[in-house]
């Protein structure tokens, strides 16, 4: 600032991996390209072999399951029978078995995943709509993460929180369940809905979205979320994420309430195939409003009458100064302020530097740049640079609270650490 004082204050509070944090997701597994019978399927084969055995075999083998799996995980006969039907539906002809063992080859077609093993960082943060537990004049919020686990599949994970603007922040512990959603639909083709029932969910902490669909083979990535507020002034949880298949990657739409059901559905359109696209919190000038990356280098803007396709579009930030040279792009949903929307920036610069800055732009007309920040008001520090991918800060949605804001954010794609700010600190220090 021109006061010389830093324009974020830092906490103390880290969220690190835990990998004794995990989930039980499908395991799935077929021979070879050069192996494959199509009149026999590794998938038929285990099967076969699990009805085998005998009522003591079984017993043993369903012994082992339950106590490797009960300690951490709920409704365990439930989500293996669920697996179980999953299954039963692949084979050529319907199955005759008894109760142990559907349970059982459920769990042969099951894995524990922990989702969060590796990192757990790029945090985009929302309020909740009940704010009746929030205290000392201070805010309820839940955080979205990125966990990385095992092969380095991303997953989406959950906590929540509450800070004082101006004063404290807490993170609340997680439960010690992660429980996986009920998948209904399994493609995003042609207009398609999958839905997410997370109602097995006690609090949205146990909630984890893991890559279900082709599409996210290798990852769910960076959800920004945002609390969207139409026209008739009614609510929904919104999040872009990027789907990354292994070797494509596209962006899609998670929506929900945030508490029982979410659905995935698919951007379409020229645009839709880039990543780190953030969705504006309301229609401006009637049309639904997004920020991309369009062209890997410089910030786009793009209208649309359909929240799903996006198409054109235009650069609105390019960059400018020797920290963003590289690339730059956003670090959320822009915040809705009495002098424009404000957009915090992640620029690129030498030796591969990921650093935060911020911009403004016009509220009428967003495609209007007024102001930027000249130079980062986060970088990397040489404390915070060490990690999984070292000297980069990224953030993937902050927190307004009135001027007060609250700015989550990855460091070294490894942890999550905080910081906080008001929109006249940001003002101050753009030109």
């Amino acid at each position: 600032m021109p006061d010389g004082k830093p324009v974020l204050d830092h906490s103390d509070l880290i969220l690190r991996p835990d990998p004794a944090r995990t989930v039980v997701r499908p395991f799935s597994l077929e021979y070879p390209a050069a192996f494959q019978d199509a009149e026999h399927s590794r998938t038929q084969m285990i099967v076969e072999r699990v009805l085998t055995l005998d009522e003591a075999g079984l017993a043993a083998e369903l012994e082992l399951v339950t106590h490797s799996l009960d300690e951490r995980h709920r409704d365990v006969d439930a989500m293996l029978l669920r697996r179980y039907d999953e299954i039963a539906a692949q084979m050529p002809a319907p199955l005759t078995t008894s109760a142990a063992q559907r349970r059982l080859i459920g769990a042969y077609f099951s894995e524990e995943y922990s989702y969060e093993a590796a990192a757990l960082f790029n945090p985009s943060a929302v309020l909740v709509r009940d704010q009746s537990t929030a205290r000392d004049g201070g805010v309820r919020f839940v955080l979205s993460l990125r966990g990385i686990g095992e092969g380095h599949v991303s997953s989406v994970a959950f906590r929540t929180g509450h800070w004082v603007p101006g004063g404290a922040l807490s993170i609340d512990p997680p439960s010690p369940v992660a429980v996986p959603p009920i998948i209904e639909g399994a493609s995003l083709e042609d207009g398609a809905v999958v839905t997410l029932r997370v109602d097995g969910s006690r609090d949205i902490s146990e909630t984890v979205l893991f890559p279900v669909l082709p599409s996210q083979h290798q990852g769910i990535e960076d959800l920004r979320l945002v609390l969207f507020t139409d026209d008739d002034g009614s609510t929904t949880y919104h999040g872009t994420y990027t789907a990354f298949s292994g070797s494509k990657a596209r962006s899609e739409l998670l929506s929900g309430d945030g508490s029982e059901t979410f659905v995935m559905r698919a951007l379409t359109g020229d645009a839709a195939g880039a990543k780190g696209m953030a969705l504006f919190p309301r229609r401006v000038g009637g049309q639904f409003v997004m920020l991309g990356r369009q062209d890997s280098e410089s910030i786009w803007l793009h209208r649309s009458d359909d929240i799903l396709h996006w198409a054109g579009g235009g650069k609105i930030v390019s960059p400018s100064y020797p920290w963003e040279y590289v690339q730059m792009g956003n670090c959320g949903s822009p915040i809705e302020t009495d002098e424009g929307w404000l957009v915090f920036t992640h620029g690129v610069g030498t030796v591969r530097n990921y650093c935060v800055g911020a911009c403004l732009l016009d509220k009428a007309d967003p495609s209007k740049l007024l102001a930027r920040t000249p130079a980062p008001i986060l970088t990397p520090s040489p404390n915070e640079r060490d990690g999984y991918v070292p000297n980069v800060v990224y953030s993937c949605g902050a927190l307004a609270v009135g001027r007060d804001i609250l700015l989550p954010y990855g460091v070294a794609d490894s942890f999550t650490a905080f910081a906080t700010t008001t929109v006249d600190r940001l003002l101050a220090v753009m030109e």
